[in-house]
């Protein structure tokens, strides 16, 4: 029946999103995995993978919020936005004032047209603009609307502050820092970078790679269920019959207030999530095959995008 359901990494520094989600395929036996949106090598801290028939879930995350808990370092920018960069100006070693900047914290909040950094994996043409950046060549990435929820000052030390943002999906904390620099005039680019949460998932419920391998070992499982995921949507218990119906791609009449809804077969088993139609009839959008035994479910059911997340 194979793995499926959500697993909340903790990724260390010095390797990228990728390399853990490889190293999750390979500890689980499980090719189906994909991220919630990945984490800058150098960042550290939670990272969402779903996992088998979950991956089908992804479209219900992608605009969840996100927060962070990191160091600024004022002074300079770089040309990465972040320490692994190079400096594109000399230290103006400035002299910060906690009124001042925290003030300058809540100039930033609410929403703004951000330009994502050339160093990221935004495509341009298809290509990962990092690539072009690398190569030296001239990448323009367009401003994209994005909310700051939150921006809190948490700590003042000469040339570095701490700091604590919640953000919405798609928001590049490099470009904030380097944003808020280039306002305060003085240049600034982030020195730490830890991912506290992505939506519902929290550092809390994060492992270690090492972590999920001890625990492999010893038998003991570390996947969130199926049943856990979305508990925002109403659950709604179908009998054999309207299970079947889903297997298909018919759509079914449910009496719920809500417009989206997750479907469970007898045995109390996430199969689906429903869509609102019209009135009380609703339609399948995503069907999890795995748990309709002996039934065809229809191609249509399943987007390519859902069978593997990528969030930003």
């Amino acid at each position: 029946m194979g793995i499926h359901g959500a697993l909340v990494i903790d990724k260390p520094a010095q390797i990228t999103s990728h390399d853990a989600v490889v190293a999750v395929r390979r500890l689980l036996g499980e090719k189906r995995i994909g991220h919630l949106g990945t984490l800058d090598p150098f960042a550290t801290g939670v990272l969402v993978l779903l996992i088998g028939q979950a991956t089908r879930l992804a479209r219900f995350y992608r605009e969840r919020e996100k927060t962070y808990r990191g160091i600024i370092r004022f002074g300079y920018a770089t040309d990465t936005m972040d320490r692994t960069g190079r400096p594109v100006s000399a230290d103006t070693n400035p002299v910060l004032d906690q009124d001042a900047l925290r003030r300058s914290f809540s100039d930033f909040i609410g929403s703004y047209e951000q330009r994502p950094p050339i160093f990221s994996a935004k495509k341009v043409s298809g290509v990962p603009a990092h690539r072009l950046a690398r190569k030296g060549k001239t990448v323009d990435l367009a401003r994209v609307p994005v909310h700051i929820h939150r921006l809190d000052l948490l700590w003042l030390e000469g040339p570095r502050a701490g700091f604590e943002a919640r953000v919405s999906s798609g928001t590049y904390i490099r470009s904030l820092v380097n944003d808020l620099g280039e306002r305060l005039g003085i240049g600034a680019h982030v020195e730490e970078l830890r991912r506290t949460s992505v939506g519902e998932f929290g550092e809390q419920q994060s492992i270690s790679l090492a972590q999920l391998e001890e625990r492999l070992r010893a038998g003991a499982s570390a996947i969130i269920t199926m049943e856990e995921l979305l508990a925002e949507f109403p659950a709604v218990a179908l009998n054999d019959s309207e299970a079947a119906r889903v297997a298909h791609g018919n759509d079914i009449d449910l009496q719920s207030e809500s417009d989206r809804v997750r479907l469970l077969n007898p045995a109390a088993q996430l199969i689906g999530i429903a869509e609102r139609v019209a009135g009380s009839q609703f339609h399948p959008v995503v069907v999890v095959a795995d748990r309709l035994a002996g039934a065809e479910v229809r191609p249509e059911a399943a987007t390519p995008q859902d069978r593997e997340a990528r969030v930003s």
